[in-house]
């Protein structure tokens, strides 16, 4: 489409079969339904695009800067025409200020991965979100164990609390998406999980689901022992979880949902948790809670926040933690957080350009759900003094502008010496040398010109590229 408007800002026609008219049409309308259907199903997800800018932008700047560079030759030739227009100095003043704004668009960029190597921190801890549930199902005991295997160095789980007063682990409020309760329990799949009582929950598979819908595309990668041990899973209680976590060593992350006012365990919540963390045998220090409330009543236990605050706030509510979404992280405000001594955990973070960037921006942990990939990521997969990057961005811009600055010298050159072509020069040229190609134009413009004119028609034309002659004849008068 953007070399159609080229074409057509030449001056030049678009002689188009159907067959290309009804391809660009289709493709252009599948582009814009597919934008539509993944702003609707992913909407939320479009801030990755401003933070994936911290990592690509170097990139992106040096391709842009070619692109722009190579359209010059038709910009140029656009240009440097004899008819000028108000619409020529338009397209060319669009032109300087696009190029201009990529000369000087690195000084706006903001990449945490420009800096000098002494000043990398330490790689940041990952802690397994809910387990490793690319590789089994999540909040189970196999996906702990996995996340455990991949490096993980916490683990993360979500708790509710059944109406007996057992704490156990489930993401969602229903039991519908991650067990079979639509087969032990149909009348019941919509109620809330906390609903249920530890009896209940434990009669239910919590694997068969993973090997069924496959959510991550990795079942092909089971082996049958691991397939037989996933579809065997049941609901996990938070005793198991901490109980493996203190015998790998490993601190635990708790993100709790409270029961609702109506619940039993309403009021006695965080006793159950505590009596789960005492019966687990896990150091209360190597356990945080989440979210930051009632601070009077959870002592012993390390508590972080989902609230991005600022550094007063967190101070006033004596906050030493902080778990972030990766929107809501930008590098100013982690250096921030980090520079009052604040922890900051990102989540999720499964890419590795993703955990490259927060490395550099110095977060000391991320929770993700993919262990399994951020392991193979030993270094920030780019890493550029900022001197180094001065010299590629300065060497870019001037070789851009040079280049630039002889193709428009070379259409200016060019069109001159086409514009000063006449009748006696061409056919004098055709004696002398091999015509070119733009004399045969200029030839065929002439001869036509003065066909339209009346002074002669088609019929008299005849045309000998071969010699580089052209005559015609009319009324007895031949040239």
């Amino acid at each position: 489409m953007i070399l159609a408007f080229f074409h057509i800002s030449l001056g030049q026609q678009l002689n188009l079969y159907w067959v290309h008219k009804i391809g660009v049409l289709a493709t252009l309308l599948t582009t814009i339904s597919g934008v539509v259907s993944v702003d609707d199903i992913w909407g939320d997800e479009w801030d990755i695009v401003l933070i994936s800018l911290q990592s690509t932008a170097p990139f992106l700047h040096i391709g842009a800067l070619a692109a722009i560079t190579a359209i010059s030759w038709l910009v140029a030739g656009y240009v440097v025409r004899r008819e000028k227009s108000n619409f020529q100095v338009t397209v060319f003043l669009i032109y300087i200020g696009v190029l201009l704004a990529l000369y000087l668009a690195p000084l706006t960029f903001t990449c945490p991965c420009i800096m000098d190597r002494n000043d990398l921190k330490p790689r940041p801890d990952v802690i397994g979100r809910r387990g490793a549930p690319m590789l089994a199902p999540e909040n189970t005991l196999v996906s702990f164990n996995r996340g455990q295997q991949q490096g993980a160095s916490s683990l993360e789980a979500d708790v509710s609390v059944s109406v007996d007063g057992v704490p156990f682990l489930m993401r969602d409020r229903t039991l519908r998406r991650t067990t079979d309760i639509h087969k032990v329990y149909p009348a019941r799949q919509y109620d809330d999980a906390s609903s249920f009582n530890w009896t209940e929950l434990r009669s239910l598979n919590a694997g068969q689901w993973f090997l069924e819908s496959d959510p991550y595309w990795t079942v092909h990668t089971l082996t049958a022992r691991d397939r037989s041990r996933i579809g065997n899973q049941t609901v996990c209680s938070l005793v198991e979880m901490l109980r493996l976590a203190a015998r790998a060593n490993r601190s635990a992350l708790l993100n709790i949902r409270r029961p609702p006012p109506e619940h039993p365990r309403s009021r006695n919540w965080f006793m159950d948790t505590l009596w789960a963390v005492q019966k687990a045998g896990i150091s209360q220090k190597r356990v945080t809670l989440t979210p930051d409330t009632d601070r009077g009543r959870v002592r012993g236990f390390q508590q972080t926040t989902s609230e991005k605050l600022s550094v007063e706030e967190m101070r006033q509510r004596g906050i030493t933690s902080l778990t972030l979404h990766y929107s809501q992280a930008s590098h100013k405000d982690i250096q921030e957080y980090l520079a009052n001594n604040v922890s900051v955990t990102v989540y999720p973070v499964n890419q590795p350009w993703l955990y490259s960037i927060l490395w550099c921006s110095g977060v000391p942990s991320v929770s993700s759900d993919a262990p399994q990939v951020l392991r193979k990521v030993p270094y920030p997969i780019w890493l550029m003094s900022q001197n180094a990057y001065c010299f590629i961005w300065i060497t870019s811009d001037l070789v851009s502008f040079a280049i630039v600055l002889g193709i428009f010298s070379f259409q200016k050159w060019r069109m001159s010496g086409i514009q000063n072509y006449n009748p006696e020069q061409i056919m004098l040229s055709a004696v002398v040398r091999r015509p070119s190609r733009d004399v045969n134009i200029m030839k065929e413009k002439l001869i036509f010109s003065e066909i339209d004119n009346g002074v002669g028609s088609s019929e008299d034309l005849s045309l000998y590229p071969e010699n580089g002659y052209a005559s015609y004849s009319h009324g007895g008068l031949s040239r």
